[in-house]
């Protein structure tokens, strides 16, 4: 085996290890199923449904995809969880609400879009190398587990408390982060479908109040959710409120904003107009771009 692709392989271990550990963690005082967490069997599931999607990508050589999949995770295996603990409440049922209402939309959207432009030119080199490829789709897993977490957490857990005033907070708070996301992605979207606007970037509406409103509203929803989760998590179930954390993580600081603010200077890098509208707008939190 090269070393490179053991280093892939190894890789994919440690996401797995690293979510199996998340999946342990919120397990702590759950719900179980024939004495084995129903968190754990959740994560396990991540993976699995992750793996069985790459075998079939693998060997089209495609990863158009890989999008619905992870959106068809987080919907099919929150719905799984709130049908499988012994008593369902508020919580459980507004936790599955907004997971399926943000997963849907932006499952569809990624994946419409990928059809549209034919490609994700993100795995041109990615799709052809087995173990690079598997790790992409295991960290997908990952992805799912570690965003979910805190809702995971609070459905499965063996406290049941009545929304209270937190609850509503983290829905209003959702709320706000949904509006940003999908006004951001459909902003963007109308402004690429016009040909007059090939080869500028977008600086208007949300766009002229953040480089990345969608990553903003990304990072807001799952506050949201952690929010709404909070009261009913207990000891090291606690640990699941990391999911904001990796969110705001994933999208600032290893993938995400970086990758393209990087994309963005290689392009448009040095014209008056886009060092204009970099200079006076915030990288992620919108404000009013100074004039």
């Amino acid at each position: 085996m090269e070393k490179s692709s053991l280093k892939f392989i190894i890789g994919s271990l440690l996401a797995v290890l690293v979510g199996a550990g998340v999946g342990f963690a919120g397990s702590q005082g759950g719900t179980k199923f024939n004495g084995v967490s129903i968190m754990l069997l959740v994560v396990a599931g991540a993976y699995l449904i992750q793996w069985i999607a790459f075998v079939i990508a693998y060997r089209l050589k495609t990863e158009k995809f890989y999008d619905l999949t992870g959106a068809i995770t987080y919907i099919s295996l929150t719905t799984l969880l709130v049908l499988a603990i012994p008593k369902i409440d508020d919580r459980a049922v507004l936790l599955l609400v907004l997971v399926v209402v943000w997963s849907a939309r932006l499952g569809t959207f990624l994946f419409t879009r990928v059809l549209g432009e034919g490609k994700d030119s993100r795995f041109d080199e990615i799709k052809v190398s087995f173990s690079r490829f598997l790790l992409t789709w295991t960290l997908q897993g990952l992805w799912v587990t570690f965003t979910a977490a805190a809702a995971w957490g609070a459905i499965t857990s063996s406290v049941r408390k009545d929304l209270g005033w937190l609850a509503v907070i983290g829905l209003l708070v959702w709320a706000i982060g949904f509006f940003f996301e999908l006004v951001s992605d459909a902003q963007k979207s109308r402004f690429k479908a016009n040909p007059e606007n090939e080869g500028k970037f977008i600086k208007e509406g949300l766009w002229a109040w953040s480089r990345h409103p969608n990553y903003f509203g990304e990072i807001v929803i799952w506050i949201g959710v952690a929010l709404i989760a909070l009261p009913v998590l207990k000891g090291w179930s606690l640990l699941t409120l990391i999911s904001p954390v990796w969110v705001i993580i994933q999208l600032t600081v290893i993938s995400g904003i970086p990758m393209l603010e990087k994309k963005a200077d290689k392009r448009w890098g040095g014209q008056e107009e886009y060092e204009r509208y970099k200079k006076n707008t915030p990288i992620l939190i919108p404000r009013p771009a100074k004039k």
